[in-house]
């Protein structure tokens, strides 16, 4: 796994970290990285692949309708459906929340020109994960980023993920605002890349904590 990351400029640059079995890379001149120039804003994205956004209903507890518990290893919900799942990270051990992924949406090639990738992103065709995250729990959860959230190939394979440090308008990662308490409901959005137009991003996995540890070793998933 290699992880890349270029500063932000006066300019408003964005910077990007790539991880993935196939590590894009960066230029530099001597030790100093080049920044990434802001992604244009490409109108006329591909439709949504598996379903429009959808927004989980709740109960009179906050909890999600329907939900069964904390969601288990392995796990498969459809898009749309809230998981009950933990958030034991740093200051927000004991945390509960309700992950919903909401909908996959295909953009084009032309979106990450501005990214400047160089060759390794040539063919590549990104999706956009958008997800809602609620807090079910009692911990007030401000500044919290909820990440981990990647794609999946329609063969079950994993895809590229790409994050990118900065503000990139088409997928927006958002960590949560101030006052995120019980039933505060925050979006956001991961970035999948398909290796070719003919291969796609079919569905969605959460691999956080508990779902990555060595004993169990596989994620909660959406499709």
């Amino acid at each position: 796994m290699s992880t890349i990351s270029m500063r932000n400029t006066a300019l408003g640059a964005v910077g990007l970290a790539v991880v993935g079995s196939l590590a894009l890379t960066g230029c530099k001149n001597g030790n100093e990285e080049l920044p990434a120039q802001p992604a244009a804003s490409t109108p006329g994205s591909a439709p949504a692949t598996s379903g429009a956004p959808a927004s989980p209903s709740t109960g009179s507890s906050g909890a999600p309708a329907g939900a069964a518990g904390t969601a288990k290893s392995g796990q498969a919900f459809k898009i749309g459906e809230a998981a009950e799942i933990p958030y034991d990270y740093g200051d927000f051990k004991g945390s509960r929340l309700a992950l919903t992924v909401t909908a996959i949406e295909q953009g084009t090639a032309a979106d990450l020109e501005g990214l400047k990738l160089g060759d390794k992103a040539n063919g590549k065709v990104p999706y956009y994960i958008r997800y809602t995250v609620k807090n079910i729990g009692t911990t007030d959860m401000s500044y919290a980023s909820v990440g981990h959230v990647r794609g999946l190939l329609g063969d079950g394979g994993e895809a590229q993920s790409l994050a990118v440090i900065g503000k990139f308008e088409k997928c927006k990662d958002e960590s949560m605002p101030k006052g995120f308490t019980n039933g505060q409901t925050q979006t956001s959005c991961a970035i999948a890349l398909a290796p070719s137009a003919q291969v796609k991003v079919a569905g969605a996995e959460y691999w956080g904590n508990p779902y990555n540890s060595i004993s169990n070793g596989k994620g909660i998933t959406w499709k």
